[in-house]
């Protein structure tokens, strides 16, 4: 009997994934152990900043900072157990004075990281749909709720982007309700939205129906993570690269089954079917794409606002990010 590699995977607790935690789906020729007990920014920080792990989610954006630099420590596989429309995570001050998006020019935004996958997403639409130019504003980066947040990778912008940081004791939800900063780009919900009602809102109030308007126009469903194996752990063993992507693609069709299923609800929404109906209908059957080709027009849109953002050093190709051997699969 041959013996399998064992390979530690750190990921969110999607139900994407339930299947390969729970060990219903194995992947061939790997024993995997699936750490799910940490959140986002715990779990990317440790994989860029010490590499604790054999395979891990990663911030799109971080692993293209990465990938753009000698050396890149990283390879990736086209699974992306985390997306998001990110319009609705654009919030102002009630003392900003700011209506509509191009009132942001000129104004301050606080940002947690000015590289965070979320930001260079929001960026890039305020560009593309209502003229925003990202140089054309000021960003506040550090802790959104706690302070004294860093950035996880060392930035080398171009100097017509203004970056600063906050105080040592300052938070960008407490200098949003303040009027501190003009608007806030992150991927939560600042706390102050909710805890001091009337000086903190949406820019836009009805972002569903913005956000689906968005998605008719453009096709694109932001990615915001994908999954990345360490590279020496990759060279060691590059067939590990389809075993994996096969898995993922796996336990997520088993997600697929499930929340189409009539007997029980498998979540607590109560139009949990219908809800998959309308998916279908307005995004397609496989509305939450892997795979290389299903998702080669949000990379090339996400790698162009990164290098126009100046966060790579060079336009990068959607083929370079990720593993040869999963950018096609064979069929009989």
């Amino acid at each position: 009997m041959s013996r399998k590699i064992h390979l530690t995977l750190a990921t969110g607790d999607y139900e994407s994934i339930r299947a390969l935690k729970e060990g219903a789906v194995k992947p061939d020729g790997i024993e995997l152990t699936v750490l799910t007990d940490m959140n986002s920014d715990v779990r990317h920080w440790r994989m860029l900043r010490n590499r604790e792990f054999d395979v891990a989610e990663m911030s799109l954006s971080s692993y293209a900072v990465s990938a753009s630099r000698d050396a890149p420590p990283f390879i990736a596989i086209p699974v992306f157990p985390s997306r998001f429309f990110r319009q609705s995570c654009i919030f102002v001050s009630g003392k900003s004075g700011i209506r509509e998006p191009r009132d942001l020019i000129g104004k301050r935004i606080g940002t947690p990281e000015y590289q965070m996958t979320a930001p260079v997403w929001i960026r890039g639409i305020l560009q593309d749909e209502y003229g925003v130019d990202p140089a054309s504003v000021e960003y506040l980066t550090g802790g959104e709720e706690e302070p004294g947040r860093d950035e996880k990778l060392k930035l080398d912008l171009p100097a017509r982007f203004k970056v600063t940081r906050i105080g040592a004791g300052q938070t960008l939800a407490a200098m949003l309700a303040d009027g501190e900063i003009d608007a806030l780009h992150a991927a939560r919900i600042p706390s102050t939205f909710r805890s001091r009602p009337g000086t903190v809102r949406r820019l836009f109030e009805n972002h569903v129906e913005v956000e689906q308007a968005y998605y008719r126009k453009t096709g694109i469903f932001p990615i915001m993570h994908t999954v990345v194996i360490r590279r020496e752990v990759y060279e060691a063993h590059r067939w590990i690269a389809q075993s994996l992507t096969k898995a993922f693609v796996e336990a997520k069709r088993r997600v697929y089954e499930d929340l189409y299923t009539t007997s029980a609800l498998t979540t607590m929404l109560p139009w949990q079917v219908a809800q998959v109906e309308a998916l279908r209908r307005d995004m397609g059957e496989d509305w939450w794409p892997y795979g290389f080709e299903a998702n080669r027009h949000v990379l090339d849109t996400f790698l162009r606002y990164h290098h126009e953002q100046g966060l790579s050093r060079r336009r990068l190709q959607p083929e370079e990010l990720f593993a040869p051997e999963t950018l096609s699969s064979f069929r009989i």
